[in-house]
């Protein structure tokens, strides 16, 4: 049910660079045509670096480690594509279902297969009000017991970013910035909060990845969250006014709903 592509299990043998790239992100995040284009720009912007880009997903019941062309497509553009966490994986191999990876089912196949390096835009975490809801991601969770190093903007703004962190440290998932003492929010190069660490080279992050691997201790990810720069960030005014709106729009319904239930 495990399919690596002959180019990664190539690069892999040959101990050449390899990075996984989670599926979800095109499939589900762009509309058509948008979403393959920005995935083939997604695999080049890997191979110019010099590295073997691995796009992970499920046609049609097989879980694919790197695809082909033929097999992008489909994931991009065919209608009734799933989009699959970690714990879906087993469910739909099972019944050979065809479904995108989020970072969940992205990060375990990877490493999995070897693959050390994993970048996405934004992992998801602790949702705003989690108190009330309890509504906190998967992608939180894996990574604490996957050893892989993942590449980010930083999470989604519309999380409770701190309450991300906090959950991140607990769990025991190693956090810096690269190149910023700041904590970013995916389109933003500062969600407001810092980060213990800075880390600034490549050869700094290889060098952490060696010294987990050294300790032999629990398996947690490393997460380098990588600042877009802030010349092409959303403006912050107009992403915080936008956001304050959302925020009080998506409030509105959930009040109406507590009144209705609270009537009965």
């Amino acid at each position: 049910m495990l399919v690596v592509s002959e180019e990664v299990r190539e690069a892999l043998a040959a101990r050449r660079p390899v990075v996984a790239l989670e599926s979800t992100i095109v499939a589900h995040g762009l509309p058509r045509p948008h979403d393959l284009r920005v995935a083939l720009e997604l695999e080049e912007a890997v191979r110019q670096e010099g590295a073997v880009p691995a796009t992970i997903a499920v046609p049609d019941g097989r879980l694919h480690i790197g695809l082909d062309r033929k097999r992008l497509e489909r994931v991009t553009g065919a209608e009734g594509i799933r989009k699959l966490g970690h714990r879906d994986l087993p469910l739909a191999l099972a019944v050979g279902a065809s479904g995108a990876t989020t970072v969940s089912a992205t990060a375990q196949p990877a490493a999995t297969a070897g693959i050390r390096v994993f970048a996405t835009g934004g992992p998801g975490g602790v949702h705003r009000e989690w108190t009330a809801a309890q509504d906190e991601s998967a992608d939180l969770r894996l990574p604490a017991r996957t050893r892989i190093t993942v590449v980010c903007a930083g999470v989604k703004s519309i999380l409770d970013v701190p309450a991300t962190l906090q959950r991140l440290e607990t769990l025991g998932v190693a956090v810096a910035g690269y190149g910023t003492d700041r904590f970013p929010g995916f389109r933003l190069s500062d969600s407001g909060h810092p980060v213990d660490w800075t880390l600034r080279t490549p050869e700094e992050v290889a060098a952490v990845m060696r010294a987990q691997d050294a300790l032999r201790g629990p398996e947690p990810a490393l997460i380098v969250a990588h600042p877009v720069p802030k010349e092409e960030q959303l403006d912050p005014e107009l992403h915080a006014r936008v956001l304050a709106e959302a925020l009080r729009g998506s409030a509105r319904p959930a009040a109406r709903t507590a009144k209705a239930w609270v009537r009965r």
